[in-house]
């Protein structure tokens, strides 16, 4: 077996489903089997490296020695004066001269497999359920915008101050704009989760009717057909 990859495991995860004031209403089974079964953290990682590498804008730059302001004239003679030969001001040996194969504008961006990528976000919500790092809530619609409310139910849930991901089954215009306001805490559907999404906060909230979306598994082409 690779060093990369963790046991796979039949026994369904017994999770528990807390309310808004994080007492325990009831349990939920999850399988490993729909989240893959088994987490692959070379596939996790290069994943991530392809989010992180898709997300920089390349469009650093800086001056070659052609680019630089100077005279081309060759500061003295070769020989004759006791000192080193010299060419241009615009070396690169020289202060304010062009710089040695520096970097220029370019694209980062590339593209592992869909279904390679499919597989790693369902991976990094498994590995999530399995390190104890998921909170399974059972509703959390808003009458109204109100960010106390999403901050007192954070409270609860005792995550507060950590950094977390609250995922919905569909997108929340109230729940939305009540935590984007709040340090560390993003709101985010289902449907838009990606493997650094799901990693890269300490906690992951789900709501009962997300865990359900997501158990589906991603959409097959015959669903996604018009």
């Amino acid at each position: 077996m690779s060093s990369t990859e963790t046991p796979s495991s039949s026994a369904k995860l017994s999770l528990n489903v807390v309310n808004r004031q994080g007492e325990t209403v009831g349990t939920v089974e999850v399988d490993p089997q729909e989240f893959g079964g088994k987490v692959n953290k070379q596939l996790l990682h290069d994943v991530v490296v392809m989010y992180l590498a898709n997300q920089r804008a390349g469009t650093h730059s800086t001056l070659r020695r052609g680019e630089v302001a100077g005279s081309t004239k060759k500061l003295f003679r070769q020989k004759g004066t006791g000192n080193a030969r010299v060419g241009t001001r615009r070396t690169n040996k020289r202060k304010g001269g062009g710089t040695a194969k520096g970097p220029k504008p370019r694209d980062y961006e590339y593209h592992l497999p869909k279904k390679a990528v499919q597989a790693a976000t369902r991976m990094a919500v498994l590995s999530k359920f399995q390190d104890h790092e998921a909170v399974i809530l059972d509703d959390l619609t808003l009458p109204e915008i109100k960010t106390k409310q999403v901050a007192g139910v954070l409270k609860a849930l005792k995550v507060q101050g950590l950094t977390c991901l609250i995922g919905t089954s569909a997108f929340d215009k109230n729940l939305y704009r009540s935590a984007r306001n709040i340090a560390g805490v993003e709101v985010m559907p289902t449907s838009q989760f990606n493997a650094y999404a799901v990693l890269r906060p300490k906690r992951l909230v789900l709501t009962k009717s997300a865990l359900e979306e997501l158990r589906k598994g991603p959409p097959t082409k015959a669903a996604a057909a018009p």
